[in-house]
């Protein structure tokens, strides 16, 4: 029931992120990231995995988003706080992601073709959806050439980004001395 609630409260950020972004409410992903994980972390068997899987989530989504804008393959809307970089719903988006690593995807952990599988069509999904469905993000130019850096992208982030959580799931707590 844990994985299902898991897997559900993250479909609600995306949904919140995304409709948010899309109609210039950019905390609105923020916001939900941020009560996502005020319930789960809490809940979690390793919730000191969890922080450090949502800090790096942070920076390796703001980093490769921002690749993404200024290579000229996206351009996002509400592109605050900056514009030529990530804005800080897309950040949010990852931070909520790094929160199924070590609940509802943590299956994926020993199945990596299938975590490859998932990056490599999953991500691209994922924006196209919040383009077309929601225009919370846009392609320059040509569709393809987006999705397919985004699908390269995701297929190699993805199974890293599980292999980081099951290696920081598996770090022992230090104990006070």
């Amino acid at each position: 029931m844990k994985l299902i609630a898991n897997a559900l409260c993250f479909q609600l950020v995306w949904l919140a992120t995304v409709a948010g972004a899309a109609n210039g409410l950019w905390w609105a992903g923020p916001l939900a990231a941020l009560a996502f994980a005020a319930w789960q972390v809490p809940l979690s068997e390793c919730p000191r995995a969890d922080l450090k899987l949502m800090a790096t989530a942070a920076v390796a989504g703001f980093l490769i988003d921002s690749a993404l804008v200024v290579g000229g393959l996206l351009v996002f809307s509400t592109p605050v706080p900056w514009e030529g970089a990530a804005p800080i719903w897309i950040v949010a988006l990852w931070v909520g992601f790094a929160l199924t690593l070590n609940h509802s995807l943590s299956g994926l952990k020993r199945r990596p073709v299938l975590a490859i599988g998932l990056g490599l069509l999953g991500g691209p999904l994922a924006y196209w959806i919040a383009a077309r469905a929601w225009n919370a993000v846009e392609f320059n130019g040509s569709v393809l050439l987006p999705l397919l850096a985004i699908g390269l992208i995701w297929a190699v982030i993805t199974p890293l980004l599980l292999a980081l959580a099951e290696r920081l799931r598996l770090q022992p707590v230090a104990q006070p001395t």
